[in-house]
């Protein structure tokens, strides 16, 4: 075995450990993923229609994200352990799509941040003013109310122009306490302000994606970035097992 070789062998051990650590936190990250888009088509889908006009395709994306991810850091370890060169491109070369995929969402959610604020405006007043306390959307704003503990679009006043208040008044989930929260008192327009909270939905939500679009565009950059590492690994190990025609024993 010549010097050279010699020489190399233990920088190529060196970077198959990293290279096969890098494939485990990937792998872990697709899990994830692919668990989050599950979680948020069958957990989360009554409350997908107050923010989107439309069916939205995010969980599907986000599941099928993951479930590459997933795939691939399997191939990446299967590669690493056999050290083929080509299988080694191979893998980089499907990293590279994954970063592609990661930093055009996380870039078209920052820059259109805006516009799912006005999405979520008009499709969460247009779900207040068609509430019926039946139909999934409604389930969904019932949901939101209770889990946030807010009222109506900006605050209670929200409800008292809508199609249900004439009938049912301000939903209960509204109330501040469900026990002093007469049905009574929920249709008094003037008695109602004191059983229900104050603060409206929309803020509430808006201030959130406010005050953490820099936590999660951090994040997302970060996981889209940590790709280049992994290209990089997968890269220059092809090129010396390539370059020395190493072979595992």
């Amino acid at each position: 075995m010549s010097p050279r070789r010699m020489e190399t062998k233990p920088v190529i051990f060196c970077l198959k450990t990293l290279l096969l650590l890098y494939c485990l936190v990937f792998w872990v990250t697709g899990v994830v993923m692919l668990s989050v888009g599950l979680w948020w088509r069958f957990m989360l889908g009554p409350f997908t229609s107050l923010i989107s006009t439309g069916s939205s395709n995010a969980p599907y994306v986000l599941t099928a994200t993951g479930g590459a991810i997933v795939l691939f850091g399997l191939f990446g370890c299967f590669a690493t352990c056999r050290g083929g060169a080509w299988m080694l491109r191979l893998y980089a070369v499907l990293l590279s799509l994954v970063f592609t995929t990661e930093l055009i969402a996380g870039i078209s959610g920052f820059v259109f941040r805006h516009e799912i604020k006005g999405t979520f405006l008009t499709t969460f007043s247009d779900a207040v003013m068609r509430y019926d306390g039946r139909d999934d959307r409604s389930l969904a704003v019932d949901g939101v109310q209770r889990r946030l503990l807010c009222c109506g679009v900006h605050n209670y006043t929200s409800w008292l122009g809508s199609l249900y208040f004439p009938a049912g008044g301000v939903p209960a989930s509204c109330c501040i306490s469900f026990s002093d929260c007469a049905a009574a008192d929920l249709k008094d327009a003037a008695l109602v302000s004191h059983k229900v909270h104050k603060q409206g939905c929309f803020e509430l939500v808006t201030s959130f994606l406010e005050g953490n679009v820099g936590i999660i565009a951090g994040v997302t950059f970060g996981v889209a970035f940590s790709q280049l590492i992994g290209m990089s690994l997968a890269c220059c190990l092809s090129r010396l097992i390539h370059g020395n025609q190493y072979e595992m024993v």
